[in-house]
């Protein structure tokens, strides 16, 4: 397989790769790509008064399961865990969240890097952004390519005033389905319509963007970085 057909999601959360490029992943893989997913924070354990890693093991346990069904559903060759603590990345070192990213990518040496939207209210994912940036200098024999920034609904557009502006768009119009099917997998990340992160809403999101760029689902990306 040529290097560039090979592609790493990095993502803050279990299901943030989902709702950031779900639909383009399983298009690229039927198109013939090998993707790899690497999540980095644990989820869960910010939803409490404190951090109780312990009490909430299964509930940890159990979002790594759901991560790997719904990747399993795009057809993701494997998914790489972290476990960083839930929105409080600001906590760990900054050089620890860039090795991890860096072990994974040496090991897979990725052509396309998709990740967080630098503006995203979520301070995992403003971090995550930071540290792929890092981990993916353009030095002599750096894979990486091409990095491109994704968003979360119910993160990206709450960072108000500042607006999400995307510069690439992909027509999922023939794999949206695939990604809604994924998202099943994580029913403890999905709420009720009309929030945003509902199966309606990420429908809905796709076909905005479909409609503004002539299709009828997209998915919409800004360039980070690349190089040709």
């Amino acid at each position: 397989m040529s290097i560039k057909n090979k592609v790493l999601i990095v993502a803050s959360h279990p299901d943030d790769e989902i709702l950031g490029c779900a639909g383009t992943v399983a298009r690229l893989i039927q198109q013939g790509s090998q993707v790899y997913t690497l999540i980095l924070g644990e989820g869960v354990t910010s939803r409490g008064e404190s951090r109780d890693v312990s009490a909430s093991a299964k509930e940890i346990e159990k979002l790594r399961e759901d991560a790997k069904a719904a990747n399993k559903v795009l057809g993701v060759k494997e998914v790489f865990f972290c476990g960083f603590p839930d929105n409080r990345f600001d906590t760990v070192a900054f050089i620890d969240i860039v090795k991890a990213i860096e072990k994974v990518k040496d090991n897979i040496k990725p052509y396309v890097v998709f990740t967080h939207y630098e503006n995203d209210l979520n301070i995992d994912h403003q971090i995550t952004f930071k540290a792929v940036l890092t981990a993916t200098r353009p030095l002599v024999g750096e894979s990486a390519k091409e990095l491109y920034s994704f968003e979360v609904i119910s993160s990206t557009e709450y960072r108000y005033p500042v607006s999400f502006s995307p510069d690439m768009f992909f027509d999922v119009s023939k794999t949206i389905g695939v990604k809604v099917e994924a998202m099943e997998k994580y029913k403890s990340e999905l709420r009720n319509a009309p929030h945003p992160r509902s199966l309606e809403g990420i429908k809905l999101n796709a076909k905005t963007w479909g409609m503004k760029v002539g299709c009828e689902f997209a998915e919409a990306f800004k360039t980070i970085r690349v190089v040709r």
